[in-house]
């Protein structure tokens, strides 16, 4: 079945690393409540959801996406771009060892699964401060034998690949397309942010339904209007993190029951 990890808020988190917006107040109670509505609707959407504690000490651990690539065949580990995050791996390879045989991406290779975009049988990844090459080739080496194909995509307007361009579903991707290189996705259908959101790319798309963040209306009208359904959540105070929806989980298909 659908097995989604996921980590609670860490109290730390408002020293969390920040890179394309300013530092503002982060309410940790309220962060909770937000997180644990994500965690709840993941759960309606299907998944079985895993709920790992908090690190006190590690103020990004909540975004379990970062530090691993979860497939059919195993689970990849990846040393994060920060050098502050890369304990994160450590924990997150301890859970995935339920699940996956695991391999390892290693340093000076840097990548971080916000920049992994999955479509089918192809990896999308970008190139940016957090992911290098020598990273992305690593990785690249790895899942070939599994008949996986890697594609670099060179990201400069925000922080990850995802944080510009996300999957929605029947070939259409939502997109900031100012931030990133566009060209390695032709033939594929776009959804342009509203040029008021810009942050508005970071969709999960789940069971059948886009779950899509409540600060960005607009944008969720244009994904609405394409006939996709569309359930609005509210992680205003996460975003103060630069959180995004993909970031918070880590969604894989169970094999062990």
């Amino acid at each position: 079945m659908l097995t989604a990890i996921t980590r609670a808020v860490s109290p730390a988190i408002v020293h969390c690393e920040l890179s394309f917006i300013d530092r503002k107040p982060i309410d940790l109670a309220r962060a909770r409540q937000q997180h644990q509505a994500y965690e709840v609707l993941l759960a309606k959407l299907g998944a079985r959801v895993v709920s790992l504690p908090p690190e006190p000490h590690l103020p990004d651990s909540m975004f379990v996406e970062d530090p691993a690539i979860v497939l059919d065949e195993l689970a990849v580990i990846l040393p994060l771009g920060t050098e502050s995050r890369r304990r994160e791996a450590h924990l997150l390879a301890q859970e995935l060892s339920k699940h996956r045989k695991l391999a390892y991406v290693q340093l000076p290779g840097t990548l971080e699964g916000g920049d992994v975009l999955r479509i089918g049988r192809k990896f999308f990844v970008g190139l940016t401060k957090r992911s290098n090459a020598e990273g992305i080739r690593q990785f690249a080496e790895i899942i070939k034998p599994h008949g996986y194909e890697v594609i670099s995509v060179p990201v400069t307007g925000c922080l990850h690949l995802k944080s510009a361009v996300t999957f929605l579903g029947d070939n259409t991707l939502l997109a900031n397309r100012a931030w990133f290189d566009t060209a390695p996705f032709g033939g594929y259908d776009w959804i342009d942010v509203d040029p008021s959101e810009p942050h508005a790319a970071n969709a999960l798309a789940l069971s059948g339904t886009v779950v899509f963040p409540a600060s960005f209306p607009k944008t969720r009208g244009r994904i609405g209007s394409l006939d996709f359904r569309v359930t609005p959540l509210d992680i205003s105070e996460l975003q103060k993190a630069e959180s995004g929806l993909t970031c918070s989980s880590l969604l894989f298909e169970s094999f062990s029951g």
